[in-house]
């Protein structure tokens, strides 16, 4: 028997509460308002007319870095509105969202995670774009070239899993190329295949551009050409079931602004 919408949310609660990271804890957030004198908010939340309200953002893992950057910015600018952010797979954030997450704005590592819930979202905008790299440890001590260095069985390669979209992409990019890799493990999200690189558990793997330049100190990025390579898209959605639907809106809105965008392009993503 399906659940009401109601029940969807209450299910959902459980399996969302633990992966929510408030901004606050690392933010200066609370300190800029501070500085405003004590000032009270504006009914609306900002001079742009937005609410103020408490927006829980459901988002791909690969902006972890860039939306604590993006979500510290429009906390500042938006007076009263306050970010929770819950960064994991795409995969795992449309099975929240089915399962009646209590959120306001999904944002995914691509289209196609979109668009299984698109009867829970407003009409989706993509907001940046992104590419693979290889990366390997600082050095790249096994001297990765190319993707076909990645076929190499002596290499520990590590892929996201093939329902995410980092390891879709990877699927897509290696199978055009005819290469066969045996990754030693498939990961949850492109940050955990980063990871796995930058500890040493693995020689290389596939991530996007924007996650190698966020761990340059501790792994190299191998380019792979635009003829290989993949676009992966960004598209942010609110979603209906908000209970603050216009500050949702607002803040997806945002993300297309010239500030959002160069806060997105300044981590390396590329125009939508």
């Amino acid at each position: 028997m399906s659940l009401t919408p109601a029940g969807r949310r209450t299910a959902a609660a459980v399996l969302t509460a633990a992966l929510f990271v408030p901004l606050a804890a690392c933010s200066s957030g609370d300190d800029d308002k501070k500085d405003t004198g004590g000032s009270t908010p504006s009914a609306s939340g900002s001079a742009t007319g937005a609410p103020a309200a408490n927006l829980t953002v459901l988002a791909a893992a690969s902006l972890t870095d860039v939306f604590k950057t993006a979500g510290a910015a429009y906390e500042k600018s938006h007076p009263g509105t306050k970010l929770t952010f819950s960064f994991a797979g795409s995969q795992e954030l449309v099975a929240q969202v089915s399962q009646g997450a209590p959120a306001d704005v999904l944002v995914t590592a691509d289209t196609k995670s979109m668009d299984k819930v698109k009867a829970d979202t407003g009409t989706p905008a993509v907001i940046a774009k992104n590419r693979l790299v290889i990366a390997t440890g600082e050095g790249n001590p096994h001297k990765v070239d190319d993707l076909k260095d990645l076929a190499d069985t002596k290499l520990k390669v590590v892929l996201a899993a093939p329902e995410v979209p980092a390891g879709k992409y990877s699927k897509q990019i290696l199978d055009k190329q005819k290469i066969t890799v045996k990754p030693v493990s498939q990961e949850p999200n492109v940050r955990a295949v980063l990871s796995k690189v930058e500890l040493g558990e693995a020689d290389a793997g596939l991530v996007y551009k924007t996650d190698a330049e966020s761990a340059e100190d501790k792994v190299d990025a191998v380019e792979i050409p635009d003829g290989q390579n993949a676009i992966a898209q960004y598209p942010a959605a609110a979603l209906k079931d908000s209970k603050n639907a216009e500050a949702a809106a607002a803040f997806v809105a945002w993300l297309s602004s010239p500030e959002g965008q160069k806060i997105l392009q300044d981590a390396g993503f590329q125009k939508p």
